[in-house]
């Protein structure tokens, strides 16, 4: 394999020294770097956009990520909202639209640490909640950044569950007003990004009340700061809720409402509105509010996800082959920590899931454009589906990629621990997406109900879905596979994923039905069921992934090799998780001992394959060095100079008043002890 050109990716590294343990890994490619490149980006043409945009904001010295690491929270936070007011001069320079090409790369070249991504939310509420007229009066004012929105939803005592939430907007018909207010302190919102110290205006979820009834959650456009001064307006209490795990650049806010009076168009009403003489109308379907969820939800997937996974895996996958450590043969050099089997055991199957999730999400990306489109001829009857899929996914995605971060950080031994290496902030950012957008274990929940009413129509007869069509069918068999090779077939282990799938699913199904019969009150049944019925939910998930990435490698291009390297890498995947819930695969004896030691076997083996292309396989990812911001990562492999040069620019390094307040006397007293 031809090397890359250096120059595109070692920006900033002493020139033209490549690590020789790098540069021998990339000579010994079994497929085309540039090729598989061009297969994640969508096509040659989308890579080439993508890297003029990266090159833009890049060469740009305001979007410089120099130093960041260096930075207190105040300068993180006004170096984004430096970034995000520049991003609109770029944007018109450059000529890309929010419609454009070029948009979605945008994010990904600023490494996130940007300012108003709330912005777009508070938009994107406005355009899928709000009516024509509103749409007219606030899109243009917020597109031309005449005021900065955010998205004031969860609150001090409630996130996940909306209709628990306890702001309140009453209907005065007198004024035509709603008065907003926060009745008590778990009511405060409390999160919402932008809201701390930039945004004017936000979208407020609060309880609507008319004449003394409660119609429900209701969205509200509020301003809640002067355009001319900044200051907060009438009745608004409003700041930033302080330091926080990672995400120091976002002014994460809380809001109070004090008697807010806000006129009656300022409801959000494509779907319900409130009459001038208090008639309460509601139009269309209420499911519609799933809509803007999995939207955000399925975006989330491959912004904040994704990338810090494929970033991680390239840091640590780097930095094994530079760094020796120990004697694999006796009299030999020190080894590459990758050479030993298990780093591979730690890093390899990180690097398959992210190939996995990647398919993962061009595959709900697909399913969420058919959806849409459905929406818009007003038929909804994908959205209980793509609300299931995109809620269970995000969950599982999250949850595994956050491990995979954490495993990437932890095989990098001690470096690994220095903010410099890229992959704390990595850790602490991904983490969070846990969290944000719906917490884990109430979408896994989500996902459980919809499979078990499909299981339960499937069983009877009745159409289901196409991603759960599977559940009707019934097979008792056992695992066929007689050798370890035969674990290499996608039929036989995606066989068995769909067996564990049906197992648990059927299973709590039966035990649910059991509790209820048995005279259990049914949400006490389901409460007894939830650790079951969360399995059922992550098992189905992890199906369709090994499913789906066992179809999109059989749809391949044969050539450049790399139709052979995925199906390696979807092999890896599968087998690591067979590997790795024993349990769950052994548990009604579909596969026996003998077949968990062919899937060691065979999971073991491929190790050693990948291994070889482990290098090629995270330069296809194509980050450059700003982009990966690390000292262990970067694409010439010259790791120890950079941490020395890098540690040099701390500021800790200069003079410290420790010294002339506490040190000097310490030092003078002990001495004239002496």
């Amino acid at each position: 394999m031809a090397l890359l050109e250096t120059s595109k990716h070692s920006q900033g590294s002493v020139l033209g020294s490549m690590n020789p343990d790098l540069s021998s890994e990339r000579q010994t490619a079994s497929f085309s770097v540039e090729k598989l490149t061009a297969l994640l980006d969508g096509g040659a043409e989308q890579t080439r956009i993508r890297r003029a945009v990266v090159e833009a904001i890049e060469s740009d010295p305001v979007f410089s990520r120099e130093n960041q690491y260096f930075q207190t929270q105040n300068e993180r936070y006004e170096a984004a909202v430096r970034k995000a007011v520049h991003l609109q001069k770029k944007m018109h320079e450059m000529g890309w639209t929010e419609n454009g090409p070029e948009y979605k790369y945008i994010y990904r070249a600023l490494s996130g640490d940007v300012a108003f991504l709330l912005h777009r939310v508070f938009m994107r509420s406005i355009s899928v909640l709000g009516s024509d007229k509103q749409i007219a009066k606030w899109i243009p004012l917020a597109t031309q950044h005449k005021l900065i929105g955010s998205y004031a939803q969860t609150e001090l005592g409630h996130g996940t569950y909306l209709q628990g939430l306890e702001t309140t907007a009453v209907f005065d018909t007198a004024t035509q007003e709603f008065i907003l207010n926060t009745p008590k302190i778990s009511a405060m919102k409390w999160w919402p990004g932008d809201m701390g110290r930039s945004a004017t205006h936000t979208v407020v979820f609060a309880q609507l009340y008319i004449r003394g009834k409660c119609y429900g959650i209701h969205p509200f456009i509020v301003q809640i700061r002067s355009l001319q001064d900044h200051s907060p307006c009438p009745g608004i209490t409003v700041g930033d809720i302080g330091p926080k795990m990672n995400f120091e650049h976002i002014d994460n806010g809380y809001l109070l409402l004090k008697n807010v009076r806000i006129p009656r168009e300022n409801m959000l009403s494509k779907f319900c509105e409130v009459q001038p003489d208090g008639t309460y109308v509601r139009q269309g379907s209420q499911k519609i509010n799933y809509f803007t969820m999995t939207t955000v939800r399925i975006s989330l997937i491959s912004d904040e996800v994704l990338t810090p996974l494929m970033k991680a895996c390239t840091i640590a996958i780097r930095y094994s082959v530079v760094r020796r450590q120990s004697k694999l043969k006796p009299g030999e050099q020190e080894a590459k920590i990758l050479d030993y089997q298990t780093q591979q055991e730690k890093l390899l199957p990180q690097l398959a899931a992210a190939y996995a999730f990647h398919f993962t999400n061009d595959y709900l990306q697909e399913l969420f454009n058919r959806g849409y489109r459905e929406i818009q001829r007003k038929n909804f009857d994908m959205l209980p589906e793509l609300h299931a899929l995109s809620s269970g996914f995000k969950a599982v995605i999250t949850q595994h990629c956050t491990a995979g971060v954490e495993i990437c950080l932890r095989a990098c031994g001690g470096h690994g621990y220095s903010l410099l290496s890229g992959l704390p902030s990595l850790y602490t950012k991904i983490l969070a997406s846990c969290i944000y957008e719906g917490e884990n274990t109430i979408l896994l929940l989500q996902t459980a109900r919809f499979l078990i009413k499909c299981f339960m129509a499937a069983r009877a007869g009745q159409p289901v879905p196409p991603s759960v069509t599977y559940l009707a069918a019934v097979k008792h068999g056992k695992c066929p596979a007689k050798n370890k090779l035969d674990f290499l077939g996608p039929d036989i282990y995606t066989e068995a994923y769909q067996h564990v799938a049906v197992r648990l699913t059927s299973s709590t199904a039966a035990k649910l039905q059991d509790l209820i019969q048995s005279g259990v009150k049914k949400h006490d049944a389901w409460n007894q069921c939830t650790v079951q019925l969360v399995q059922a939910a992550k098992a189905h998930c992890h199906y369709i992934a090994v499913k789906n990435f066992a179809e999109t490698v059989e749809k391949l291009e044969t050539k450049a090799g790399i139709q052979k390297i995925m199906k390696h890498l979807c092999d890896l995947f599968a087998l690591h998780g067979i590997f790795s819930n024993t349990g769950a695969f052994l548990h009604d004896g579909y596969t026996s001992a003998a077949q968990m030691d062919m899937v060691t076997a065979s999971y073991l083996d491929l190790l050693a394959v990948i291994r070889k292309d482990a290098v090629p396989l995270v330069d296809a990812f194509d980050f450059t060095d700003q982009s990966l911001n690390s000292a262990l990562g970067s694409y010439d492999g010259q790791v120890y100079q950079h941490l020395y040069e890098w540690a040099q620019k701390s500021p800790t390094n200069q003079m410290s008043p420790a010294y002339e307040r506490y040190l000097k006397p310490l030092l003078h007293n002990t001495l004239s002890k002496l």
